[in-house]
């Protein structure tokens, strides 16, 4: 048995991580589109290192795109099996793969303007709104906590990881020559004093492990509340400057957080008389599909919920949902808040309204987590006072800034944490992935004082042998 890593190796996009049993049958564990890798991420995309139509059966630990965001292309070449999930997943997915297609596709007709007018060679998207259709059919479900046969020899159990609805972790029990397996593959896990969801459950034991690392050695700050600092942003931005303060926010989680700590502070009749815009139709999607699962709430949430029935909702609060809408903010003076994707700047409308905002010195880019430091977001808050958008130059005036409290990763101590059940000796392999190489360095050395015997830091393309 073997496992080979093409993706979220020593980076944190691009989950894929491909399992070779002794039979040769091949589990695809994610299969994760690369963002924000500047002019490598097409690259990255386009080739998976490996062939689609040899994968058996694929299992999928969350519906962020950078742990499902390739699914269609991988179906259009050749995959043929079956992707298991949880149900949230599943609904999550579907939404979010056919908004990945039609941000593509807007963008590559929006770049191939200019490209045409140079005469340059026009870009196509991965994969179409049809083909991410095409892909749903393959999707099959199973609960938390069950076990669930997947092929002959393999069964399956989620257990809830926090990150977002319906995340999970992934355990496998591999049975073959006379002897069974237990490996654990953590997705991204979250935190275990999330705003809204639950903390990540316990697991049985395993001896191979692939855990992410994306803050592997960091802690996230304790002291700091989120809707104190949203409140202090909004009052230098939109009240002070009267400008515009733009939010970058995934659609799933972090979106629904915002709205969660914006209608609290409405609650506590501090949230300044400002119009506050979801500039997403996916966000409006995300945000109803959320609500259909409040058992996945944690209790402080649940508790809230009995006076207000409506948690992510509030009287000052606007989705947008056309384009022409969208646009149309550009020519409304006057402070507001755009809540808009992606969270890390790279594609979708926030890439549009930060482009044309960004040289406004009253205006205000608030980023809510993780910015892979070659995307847009993380050239922005790396200080650059010039940045390309869509190939043109631009001077960064407005003001640039980060909420680390709203991070949906676990820090070090959660995922220490969530390692706690486990005997550190019973685990013959434990592989960092998904973080950047220097953080997992960092986090390797404290696995070891854990008493950790092997960590181990693929590369990309790399094949492991699991004895």
């Amino acid at each position: 048995m073997k496992i080979s890593f093409h993706g979220a190796a020593r980076t944190v996009t691009g989950s894929k991580h491909l399992l070779e049993l002794s039979s040769g049958k091949k589990i695809l564990l994610d299969c994760g589109l690369f963002q924000g890798m500047g002019k490598e991420t097409n690259a990255l995309n386009r080739h998976f290192g490996f062939d689609p139509s040899t994968i058996d059966v694929m299992v999928l630990s969350h519906a962020h795109i950078d742990h499902a965001g390739l699914i269609p292309k991988l179906v259009e070449e050749g995959f043929r099996g079956k992707i298991w999930c949880t149900p949230a997943t599943k609904e999550l997915a579907m939404v979010l793969l056919e908004d990945s297609a039609q941000i593509q596709e807007d963008d590559i007709r929006y770049v191939n303007k200019r490209r045409k007018q140079q005469n340059q060679p026009l870009l196509y998207p991965l994969y179409t709104k049809e083909q991410a259709q095409a892909s749903f059919s393959c999707f099959e479900t199973a609960e938390y906590g069950s076990w669930t046969s997947i092929m002959e020899g393999v069964e399956l159990q989620f257990t809830d990881a926090g990150h977002i609805i319906g995340s999970a972790a992934v355990h496998l029990k591999i049975h073959e020559k006379g002897e069974t397996r237990r490996l654990t593959f953590s997705g991204d896990i979250g935190r275990y004093r999330d705003a809204i969801l639950r903390s990540p459950a316990s697991f049985s034991q395993a001896e191979i492990i692939l855990l992410e690392s994306t803050y592997g050695n960091r802690l996230h700050p304790l002291h700091q509340s989120t809707p104190d600092l949203l409140l202090e942003w909004i009052d230098k931005i939109c009240i002070r400057k009267k400008g515009k303060l733009i939010l970058a926010a995934f659609s799933v989680g972090r979106t629904q957080e915002l709205l969660f700590q914006l209608n609290q502070l409405d609650l506590e009749n501090r949230l300044p008389p400002v119009p506050i815009y979801v500039d997403s139709p996916l966000s409006v999607e995300a945000t109803e599909l959320v609500k259909k699962y409040p058992n996945y709430f944690n209790k402080s949430i649940q508790k809230i919920m009995e006076s207000d029935l409506d948690p992510f909702d509030f009287s000052s609060l606007r989705y947008i949902k056309t384009v022409e809408e969208s646009k149309q903010l550009n020519f409304i003076d006057g402070p507001m808040v755009i809540i808009s994707a992606s969270g890390m700047a790279d594609a979708g409308r926030v890439k549009h309204h930060i482009s044309n905002n960004i040289e406004n010195s009253r205006n205000g880019i608030l980023f809510t987590g993780y910015c892979e430091p070659r995307s847009l977001g993380g050239r922005l808050l790396s200080g650059m006072s010039e940045v390309s958008i869509f190939g043109v130059a631009h001077e960064v005036h407005a003001s640039v800034g980060l909420i680390p409290s709203m991070s949906a990763h676990g820090d070090y101590e959660d995922l220490c944490q969530w390692l706690s059940d486990q005997v550190p000796g019973e685990v013959r392999h434990l592989f960092l992935v998904h973080g950047e190489y220097s953080v997992q360095v960092d986090f390797r050395e404290r696995l070891l004082k854990k008493g950790f015997p092997f960590v181990e830091i693929p590369e990309m393309h790399t094949s492991h042998g699991l004895g």
